[in-house]
C-alpha cells in the first residue's frame, strides 16, 4: 500500500522521525544534498568539457546557471529516493528551515521529477525541533518551496565557485600549490593575520606600583596605589603598544622600580585613613538564550569545545530530539518555551525567582530565513539534565546542560547587590599625598546567577557570582598599614583569537554567517593557514603571504565592510527584494569598480610580484650595519633571508616568537656544519648530526660537488641531536639491520622508511613494526609471528582509539594515526580528523558523522599516470597488426571496437586539463 514518504537530509534525523510518526509514514535521507556542482574535471558532463563553463561547472555566460551532477557517492541514495517515492501517494520535503535546508529540499524535488506524478501532493513541512507535536503542527501547515531562499542559496553557491577557483588559480602560480581563499575563509584569515601582526609590532612597557593590605576591625582590605598629589599612576593602557612607551603629552606618573621602592620607604611611618566609601547598587539581568554564536562562543569558552565539536554536537541532540533547530540568528522565544521554564523556574528555585511577567529579547536579525526561536531544550516541558544524563554521551551532556541553564537563566529574575569603592590615602614623609584605592561587591539576591553565569576568554576575570566583600569601614576611619609591596608589571601584546572570540567577531562584523563559521575555522586550520597553540589560533607564515597577495591585488574581497555587505545582499535575495543573477554579474563583471574577472586575467596575474607576495618583512631593530631579515615562504617551507643568506624555519613557529636572537640561532645553526658526533671506523670520516628540512640527521663526512653522496640516516622521533652519541649514530647508519632468515631461508631485515619502522623479507613482503626502537630488538620469532598473521591492507597501526560499532553498518569504528594525521575508520570509509582535535576527544557519534559526510562525498579520484610518450617500434607493430585484424574479421572486432572507443574519447578529455591543474580539483570552492 502507498504511504506518504518523508525526505530529511540526516540520517540521525530520519531515525527520531520514524520513531515519533510510526509505521504510517516512510522515512528517507538524502544525506546532505543528492546534487552538487562537479568537484573535479572527471565528473564534469562530456558536453561540457575543455569549456569554461565546465571549469567552472557554471554557465557564466547563460544566466550563471549551475551545472548539477549527482556525485558518485550519491547515486546510491537518489536510487533509494526513486525507488521510495514510486511507491509514495504523498511527499513530504522536511529539511531543515534555512537557506540550505530548502536548497536539499528543492534539489531533492528536481532528482525525483519524473517519479511525482502529476497529481502526488509534495509539501514542504518545516519545524524548529524534533518532538511529535511540531512534527504533527508542521504536516498539518505545509507550505511550497520558498524559491527566494533557494535562489539565495545557489547564488552563495555559485560565488564561493567562482571566487574559489578564480583565487585557487592565481594563489597556485604565485604562493604554492592546494592553497583556496573563500571570501569568508579570507577574512577570517585576515583577522587572525592582523591580530599576529600586532603583536609581532607590539613593545612591551613596564610600570610599577604598591600593593597595600590595611587593617581595620580585625579585618583586611588589599588596596592598590591609584595617585601621588592627585596624578594618576599609569596602567597598562597608558602605554602604547608599538613603541611601549606613553604618549609625550602624557597626564599621568610612570613609576620605575626605584621609584615605588623609594616610596615604600616613605611611607614607612604613615598614619593611614579612610577618606570616601561609596556604594552604589547595581542590577544584573541575564543574558538572552543561545544563538548559534553564542553556544559557539560559550560551549569554547566553558567547555573549551571548538565551534566544529559544539555544532556536531548541537547536531545530534537537535536530530535527537533533545533540543531545538541549532541555527537560528533569533534571540526570541516561543510562548510554550517560556511557560516551560518559568514552570521549572518555580519548581526548582522557588517564587522570589520568576519575574512578574516573562522576559523578552530582541536584536537586529538581518537574515530573514533564519530559524525564528532561540536554541532551547524541545517540547512543552524541558528535561532537567539529569533526567536525560544516561541517554547521552559525555559532551552531549555538557552541551544539553549548558543550552537547558541559558535558556532558564534567561527567564529568571535579576542579579541584586552592591559595588563598593574605598579610598584610602596617607602623606609620605616627603609630604606627597598617596590616595590607595580598594573595591569590592557584594550580591544581596543571586537571581538568575543560581542558575547560570556567563564564561569568560579572560580567566583572571572576576566572574558575576565572585563576591569580594568589604569589611564595613567609615569615612575618616583610621586604618594600620600591615604590608607594602613594590610591584612590577608590563604591558601585554594584544591576546590572540580563541575560536570563541574569532566567532565573536566574525558576527559583530556582520561577516558569514553563525551556521557557517564552525566550518569556515575548520577550512583555514586543514589548508594550513592556521595552527592551535593551545586554545589561541596562531597564523603560519603562508597565512602571511596570502593575505598579503589578496590586501595588493583584491583589496574588495578581503575587505570586512565589503564582506559583510554581501551577506546582506544575500538577504536581501532571500526576502525577494533582489535578484541573484545581477548580484552575480556585478560581481564578477563589475559594478564601478573591476570585477573578478577582469582581476584574475592571465595578463593581471603576470604582473603579481610572487617574489614579494611570498616576502614578510619582520621589522626587526638590528641596526644599521645588519642588513634586513625577512621571511619568504618556499617550496619547502618558510625561511628567513638575510641579503642571499638563508636558514629554514619551523613551519609551526608563532611569528611573534621571531626575535632577533632565535633569528641569529637560526642562521648559526644553517652555517655550523653540525656536531661532530665521532668518526666513522669504516670510512674514517666524521660523523655529523645536523638539522634538516626534514628533521634531524645523521651524516657521514661533506656534501662536495664532485664526490659521492654521503650516507645519511634520520634519528628516532626520541632522539635530539645534542644527545646521540657515537654508539646510536653508528646503529641507525648501519640500517638497515638484518634480523635473521626465516624457516624457509627468506632473509628479513628491520628497517626505518618513511612511514615508518617495517619488516621486509627478500621475497618483498613486508609488515610495519609498532615502534621505531623495536627495529634493533625484533627478533626472528616476533618476525615469523608477525608474519604468520594476515597483512593489513594499507598502512595500519594500533588503534588510537576503539569507539564501538557504527549504527549503519555494525562495523568497528577506530582512531589510526595516518600519514597526514588521525583519521577515524570503519574499515571501509575512513575521514580525516580535524587539526586541532585530538583522538582522545571524538566521540563514536562525531567519528559516525565524520565518516557519513565522506561517504556522503564519493570516494576520492586519484589523478591518473598519463602514458608513456614513447612508443616502442613492437607496439606500433602490434597496433598495426590489430587493425590488420580487424578489417580482416570485421564480424568478430566489431563489438570489440565499440566498447574500446567510447574509453578511449573521454580519457583524452580527461587528460588535457589535469595539466593545468596539477591533480588539484578541476573548481574548487571557497567557503564550501
Amino acid at each position: 500500500m502507498a504511504k506518504p514518504l518523508v525526505i530529511v537530509e540526516s540520517p540521525a534525523k530520519a531515525r527520531t522521525i520514524e520513531e515519533y510518526l510510526g509505521g504510517e509514514y516512510t522515512v528517507k535521507s538524502s544525506v546532505g544534498h543528492v546534487r552538487d556542482l562537479a568537484s573535479n574535471a572527471s565528473q564534469v558532463p562530456e558536453k561540457w568539457r575543455g569549456t569554461e563553463a565546465g571549469r567552472y561547472s557554471v554557465e557564466i555566460d547563460n544566466h550563471f546557471r549551475p551545472i548539477y551532477i549527482i556525485p558518485a557517492g550519491k547515486k546510491k541514495v537518489v536510487a533509494e529516493l526513486r525507488k521510495a517515492m514510486s511507491n509514495a501517494d504523498e511527499l513530504y520535503l522536511a529539511t531543515d528551515e534555512d537557506r540550505e535546508g530548502e536548497a536539499i529540499s528543492w534539489h531533492v524535488r528536481e532528482v525525483l521529477d519524473k517519479q511525482i506524478s502529476a497529481s502526488t501532493p509534495v509539501k514542504r513541512m518545516v519545524f524548529h525541533e524534533i518532538t511529535p507535536e511540531a512534527l504533527q503542527e508542521a504536516m498539518n501547515n505545509p507550505r511550497e518551496l520558498d524559491m527566494k531562499l533557494v535562489e539565495a542559496q545557489e547564488g552563495r553557491r555559485v560565488l564561493d565557485r567562482l571566487v574559489g577557483w578564480d583565487l585557487f588559480t592565481v594563489l597556485r602560480r604565485k604562493v604554492g600549490q592546494g592553497l583556496s581563499a573563500g571570501r569568508v575563509q579570507s577574512v577570517a584569515t585576515r583577522l587572525v593575520v592582523e591580530r599576529e601582526r600586532a603583536r609581532m609590532a607590539f613593545r612591551s612597557g613596564e610600570y610599577w606600583d604598591l600593593e597595600a593590605v590595611f587593617s581595620a576591625d580585625g579585618a583586611t582590605v588589599d588596596a592598590r596605589l591609584l595617585e601621588i598629589d592627585g596624578r594618576r599612576i599609569a596602567t597598562g593602557r597608558d602605554f602604547d603598544p608599538d613603541t611601549g612607551r606613553l604618549a609625550d603629552d602624557s597626564a599621568v606618573l610612570q613609576l620605575g622600580g626605584d621609584d615605588a621602592k623609594a616610596l615604600r620607604e616613605r611611607l614607612g611611618s604613615t598614619d593611614f585613613s579612610v577618606t570616601s566609601v561609596e556604594s552604589k547598587p547595581y542590577t544584573s539581568n541575564p543574558k538572552p538564550p543561545f544563538i548559534t554564536s553564542t553556544l559557539q562562543q560559550e560551549a569554547g569558552r566553558k567547555l573549551g569545545f571548538s565551534a566544529s565539536r559544539t555544532m556536531a554536537i548541537a547536531q545530534r541532540l537537535y536530530e535527537r530530539g533533545y533540543i531545538t533547530y541549532m541555527r537560528t540568528d533569533s534571540v526570541n522565544l516561543s510562548s510554550q518555551a517560556v511557560a516551560a521554564a518559568r514552570s521549572q523556574i518555580r519548581e526548582l528555585y522557588g517564587a522570589e525567582y520568576l519575574p512578574e511577567k516573562p522576559r523578552s529579547y530582541s536584536r537586529k536579525v538581518k537574515n530573514a530565513q533564519e530559524a525564528h526561536e532561540a536554541i532551547r531544550p524541545a517540547g512543552e516541558s524541558f528535561r532537567v539534565p539529569d533526567s536525560v544524563s544516561g541517554e547521552l554521551d559525555a559532551d552531549e551532556r555538557k552541551v544539553y546542560e549548558l543550552v537547558w541553564k541559558r535558556t532558564v537563566a534567561c527567564q529568571m529574575a535579576a542579579s541584586r547587590g552592591h559595588n563598593l569603592a574605598v579610598r584610602i590615602v596617607g602623606d609620605s614623609s616627603n609630604q606627597e599625598t598617596c590616595t590607595f584605592a580598594a573595591s569590592g561587591k557584594t550580591i544581596e539576591f543571586p537571581g538568575y546567577l543560581r542558575a547560570y553565569v556567563e564564561g569568560s576568554d579572560d580567566p583572571d576575570a572576576r566572574l558575576d557570582d565572585q563576591e569580594s566583600p568589604l569589611p564595613p569601614l567609615t569615612e575618616g576611619q583610621s586604618v594600620g598599614c600591615e604590608e607594602l609591596e613594590p610591584t612590577s608589571h608590563a604591558t601585554k601584546p594584544p591576546a590572540r583569537y580563541t575560536e570563541a572570540s574569532l566567532v565573536k567577531e566574525l558576527e559583530e562584523r556582520g561577516i558569514g554567517r553563525p551556521s557557517t563559521y564552525a566550518s569556515v575555522i575548520g577550512t583555514i586550520i586543514e589548508r594550513g593557514y592556521v595552527f592551535k597553540k593551545g586554545s589561541a589560533l596562531v597564523p603560519a607564515f603562508i597565512a602571511f603571504a596570502v593575505v598579503q597577495l589578496l590586501e595588493r591585488h583584491f583589496t574588495h574581497l578581503i575587505d570586512y565592510g565589503f564582506t559583510a555587505r554581501m551577506e546582506e545582499d544575500l538577504d536581501v535575495i532571500a526576502r525577494g527584494e533582489g535578484e541573484s543573477e545581477k548580484w552575480l554579474d556585478q560581481f564578477y563583471n563589475g559594478n564601478g569598480q573591476p570585477g573578478l574577472k577582469e582581476l584574475t586575467t592571465d595578463e593581471q596575474i603576470a604582473g603579481i610580484d610572487a617574489r614579494e607576495v611570498n616576502c614578510i618583512h619582520l621589522n626587526l631593530d638590528a641596526g644599521d650595519d645588519v642588513p634586513e631579515t625577512v621571511v619568504r615562504c618556499g617550496r619547502y617551507g618558510p625561511f628567513l633571508d638575510r641579503d642571499g643568506e638563508t636558514a629554514s624555519l619551523p613551519e609551526d613557529l608563532p611569528p611573534d616568537e621571531l626575535t632577533l636572537e632565535y633569528i641569529e640561532q637560526r642562521f648559526t645553526q644553517a652555517k655550523d656544519g653540525g656536531r661532530v658526533v665521532g668518526i666513522d671506523p669504516v670510512s674514517g670520516d666524521e660523523i655529523l648530526a645536523k638539522d634538516g628540512r626534514f628533521g634531524p640527521f645523521l651524516q657521514v663526512g661533506e656534501l662536495t660537488d664532485d664526490g659521492p653522496k654521503p650516507r645519511t640516516a634520520s634519528l628516532f622521533k626520541t632522539m635530539s641531536l645534542e644527545t646521540v652519541d657515537l654508539d646510536t649514530a653508528l646503529k641507525l647508519l648501519s640500517l638497515p639491520r638484518v634480523v635473521g632468515e626465516d624457516s624457509e631461508g627468506r632473509e628479513i631485515t628491520a628497517q626505518n622508511g618513511r612511514y615508518g619502522p617495517y619488516l621486509k623479507r627478500s621475497d618483498g613482503e613486508s609488515r610495519s613494526l609498532e615502534e621505531e626502537e623495536h627495529i634493533f630488538s625484533v627478533t626472528v620469532g616476533e618476525a615469523e609471528a608477525l608474519y604468520a598473521q594476515p597483512k593489513r591492507r594499507g598502512r595500519q597501526r594500533t588503534a588510537l582509539a576503539e569507539l564501538g560499532e557504527h549504527p549503519d553498518n555494525g562495523k568497528q569504528v577506530k582512531i589510526l594515526e595516518g600519514r597526514y594525521g588521525p583519521y577515524a575508520t570503519d574499515g571501509v570509509t575512513n575521514a580525516s580528523i580535524p587539526r586541532g582535535r585530538t583522538p582522545e576527544e571524538v566521540t563514536l557519534n562525531e567519528a559516525v558523522e565524520m565518516l557519513r559526510d565522506r561517504l556522503a562525498k564519493g570516494p576520492v579520484k586519484k589523478a591518473k599516470k598519463k602514458p608513456a610518450k614513447k612508443t616502442t617500434k613492437k607496439a606500433t607493430k602490434k597496433k598495426a597488426a590489430k587493425k590488420k585484424a580487424a578489417k580482416k574479421k570485421p564480424a568478430k572486432r566489431k563489438p570489440t571496437a565499440k566498447r574500446k572507443a567510447p574509453a578511449k574519447k573521454p580519457t583524452a578529455k580527461r587528460k588535457a586539463p589535469a595539466k593545468k591543474a596539477a591533480g588539484e580539483p578541476a573548481a574548487p570552492d571557497g567557503d564550501s
